[in-house]
């Protein structure tokens, strides 16, 4: 596991050009939400896709709150949407967002996953699946064990993991989980990972 500092490329070479970015969190998500987002330029040349935990019968603040921080557009998830560049996507409650090979985005109720619906396993799995080794896949803050069978499926198709340092979240169990499969390339602080996504997608 790699310690890097967002002031400098990562150390392994070379990378392949990125394509799109998933975030997934739980308790304490909006903060680590806001803390990466509100970096993170206009012109940022990728998709973001962006889910948490969330009650299934309470419509979602979420896009209202995050674009309150940020410069980029955000939407709420919906079936059939284009992913453009410089978007970020929230998952809607009670319905797992996907991503498909045409770059779409596809909403889901089929069973829960850890007793969530969304939940970020089967968002990784999508994205995996459509992008491979294009993709870049966040664990932040959260309980349960959500993600990590996610993460390792985004690292065994060459994607870059990232998981948030347990010290800085406001539950570490999430990012714990996902760090103990072995698949997590990094390991940072929530402060640092908003500037090392800029370094990964500004080597287009």
């Amino acid at each position: 596991m790699h310690e890097l500092s967002p002031t400098r490329p990562p150390a392994w070479e070379p990378l392949p050009p990125f394509e799109i970015v998933a975030l997934a969190a739980s308790a304490g998500g909006l903060a680590a939400f806001s803390e990466i987002l509100s970096g993170l330029p206009a012109d940022f040349p990728a998709p973001v896709l962006v889910l948490q935990h969330l009650p299934a019968r309470h419509a979602s603040c979420l896009p209202n709150l995050l674009a309150r921080v940020t410069r980029l557009t955000v939407l709420p998830a919906r079936d059939g949407q284009e992913l453009l560049l410089g978007r970020v996507y929230v998952a809607p409650p009670d319905r797992h967002l996907l991503v498909r090979p045409d770059r779409t985005i596809a909403l889901s109720n089929t069973e829960r996953v850890w007793f969530t619906r969304p939940a970020a396993d089967p968002l990784f799995e999508s994205v995996a699946s459509s992008f491979g080794s294009r993709a870049v896949a966040v664990i932040l803050t959260g309980k349960g064990c959500d993600g990590a069978q996610g993460i390792r499926a985004i690292r065994q198709a060459g994607g870059v993991t990232i998981a948030q340092s347990p010290m800085s979240c406001q539950s570490d169990a999430m990012p714990s989980a996902a760090i103990e499969t072995g698949c997590v390339d990094m390991v940072l602080s929530l402060a640092r990972i908003g500037p090392l996504i800029q370094i990964l997608f500004s080597r287009q």
